[in-house]
């Protein structure tokens, strides 16, 4: 039992030397009037001293992020203008490549046209002078056989006439005899 009287005493003796230490909590004149004027005086100190750069750093921050957002903005207008402008000369060089094509087809057109016509007026004339040359010989062909069958019936009728003219009267009389024939009725 001693032990707990022990106990008690001490106890109660670490409760009066709480009550007789000073505490945050217990207010006093002396100590709060001392606490206001170390806080005056250290607020002065601070609003001379440090607020001034403090404040000023973070006028300056301030400034250097909104000239970046500025920046950044004017950025991203300028990169849009010049997307757009990019786009712009993308659909007029395609605009262009298409009128290129287009003009070259008609080009392409126009010369196949002209190189077709060309070959049909060769082709044409091919015929035309084939035609001529069809129509000489046919023409030296008929002059051919008709000098043969002058000779022949030269011959012909020299043997049936037993007499004998020259060749030169001869030749010219068969001659109007066979142009006679040929102007007559069967000719044309």
């Amino acid at each position: 039992m001693t032990g707990l009287l022990l106990l008690l005493q001490e106890a109660h003796d670490a409760a009066e030397a709480a009550e007789h230490a000073p505490s945050v909590f217990n207010l006093s004149i002396g100590v709060s009037f001392f606490t206001w004027v170390i806080f005056l005086i250290l607020l002065f100190v601070l609003s001379r001293y440090a607020f001034p750069p403090i404040l000023g750093y973070a006028a300056a921050r301030e400034e250097r992020i909104q000239k970046s957002l500025d920046d950044a903005k004017q950025a991203q207008e300028n990169a849009a203008s010049l997307l757009e402008s990019q786009r712009r000369e993308l659909a007029a060089a395609k605009e262009e490549a298409q009128r290129i094509i287009a003009e070259g087809r008609q080009d392409a057109e126009k010369l196949r046209a002209e190189l077709l016509e060309r070959a049909r007026a060769e082709q044409q004339e091919l015929i035309e002078g084939a035609k001529a040359d069809i129509q000489r010989e046919r023409e030296r062909a008929v002059e051919t056989v008709r000098r043969e069958a002058v000779d022949l019936a030269l011959a012909a009728a020299s043997k049936l006439v037993s007499r004998r003219m020259d060749d030169e009267q001869d030749r010219r009389l068969v001659e109007e005899v066979l142009s006679g024939a040929g102007a007559g009725p069967g000719r044309g």
